[in-house]
């Protein structure tokens, strides 16, 4: 193993990756860091990489985890400062087993591939819903507003058994928490007590929630962890906020930014679009395309929980590892013409739910939304197009779209 030293050229390459500018289209950047610097490190305690076996590799090695309740962020040029971040304390996001495995296994089985299939008939009845109020409108439409983020909502809402009526705010609460997945020294002090505030509002909504569910429970996930709790079962009351906190986030953002990006991705490429119009049975792969070639999810980070070695390289114990995503998902080395958009790839060899003891509870939830969206949406794109530039969210972590207005042709 070798002692990889610090580049101040890769911290000011790093910062330039989330520069508006590059933000916008990363993709290039990312590409020259697969081609200059795979493995780098722009500060202490701070290793960045972008080919797809080194990040799968860490995702997999369980030298790498999570710093545990206590997690921070160490905040570039503020020697010493640190920076909680997650959407709460007991978050799986932020444990390692025997935690994390204990609170997963608590919610995995209403993800289970048979039960997300019984959800279908309810996600076929709200996407054409939608989709009608969109028929409705004055010719224009967006497909964000109108589709890819109600949709999701509406389902973990139905999950969860929170009101329609909470919708709105539900919407406003994730918005802030997502973006508290950004790297901290992007985010303005008035944008964290934003944060803050959300996160306590929720909270605070969801412990008031909890006595009313216990006097008359239901058949929602919510009622499920409650009786798991008051069972003496192997959950607190803050690790059940913190898993619905999750839930929501996770169940609303990835899948309304996936819909969105696949929306974008056909009408920017006809062909792929005509090919898919006359194959609808490809909509599959179209999703598996998106989720490789504009993955909602566009870094991940881990903590070395000992020293330990990537590609060559020592990482010292106690260090981050931040893996970018959208730039592995276009390694070269998982087939030609990477950067090309093609619903014809088998595409299912991508990182955009992650790896390993933390892959994605609701991938086939997410999977299933976006399929149902697009196969229903499909007889209509070949008559729409793009009426004015796409405007994205300012998140880095979880990329995505705020609009994109749609209109016939």
């Amino acid at each position: 193993m070798s002692e990889l030293p610090v580049r101040p050229d890769d911290l000011r390459a790093l910062a330039a990756l989330f520069e508006p500018g590059t933000a916008a289209d990363p993709y290039p950047a990312y590409a020259r860091w697969r081609a200059e610097r795979p493995v780098a490190r722009p500060r202490e305690r701070l290793y960045v990489l972008s080919r797809f076996a080194d990040c799968e590799g860490v995702l997999a090695d369980p030298a790498f985890g999570r710093a545990g309740d206590g997690e921070a962020r160490p905040v570039p040029g503020r020697p010493g400062a640190r920076l909680a971040v997650g959407v709460n304390a007991r978050s799986m996001l932020r444990l390692n087993p025997p935690d994390h495995t204990r609170l997963r296994r608590l919610v995995s089985r209403a993800f289970t591939p048979a039960r997300v299939r019984d959800l279908a008939p309810r996600v076929e009845a709200l996407t054409a819903e939608l989709l009608a109020a969109a028929r409705a409108t004055d010719g224009r439409f967006d497909v964000i507003t109108g589709l890819a983020q109600p949709l999701p909502v509406a389902v973990i809402s139905e999950l969860l058994g929170l009101p329609q009526a909470m919708r709105p705010r539900l919407v406003s609460w994730s918005d802030a928490l997502a973006r508290a997945l950004d790297p901290p020294f992007l985010v303005a002090e008035e944008e964290r007590e934003r944060q803050r505030g959300a996160r306590d509002d929720f909270a605070a909504y969801l412990r008031d929630l909890v006595p009313s569910r216990r006097r008359s429970p239901g058949g929602d996930l919510i009622s499920a962890l409650i009786g798991v709790h008051d069972a003496g079962g192997p959950l607190t009351e803050d690790e059940l906020i913190g898993l619905c906190m999750l839930l929501l986030i996770a169940g609303h953002e990835t899948t309304r930014s996936l819909i969105g990006a696949a929306v974008l991705a056909l009408l920017r490429n006809p062909a792929e679009l005509a090919v898919l119009t006359a194959d609808p049975s490809l909509v599959g792969q179209a999703v598996e395309e998106t989720l490789r070639y504009d993955p909602p999810v566009q870094m991940l980070s881990r903590f070395a929980l000992r020293p330990t070695e990537v590609s060559g390289v020592t990482v010292a114990g106690g260090s981050f590892v931040m893996m970018l995503v959208g730039a592995a998902n276009r390694d070269e080395a998982l087939g030609p013409d990477p950067e090309r958009f093609s619903v014809r790839r088998e595409a299912r060899r991508h990182l955009a739910f992650g790896h390993g003891i933390h892959f994605c509870l609701g991938a086939p939830l997410a999977r299933l939304e976006a399929g149902i969206a697009l196969r229903q949406l499909l007889p209509q794109l070949p008559r729409l197009r793009i009426a004015e530039e796409p405007v994205r969210r300012p998140n880095i972590v979880l990329r995505g779209l705020e609009h994109l207005w749609l209109e016939r042709r």
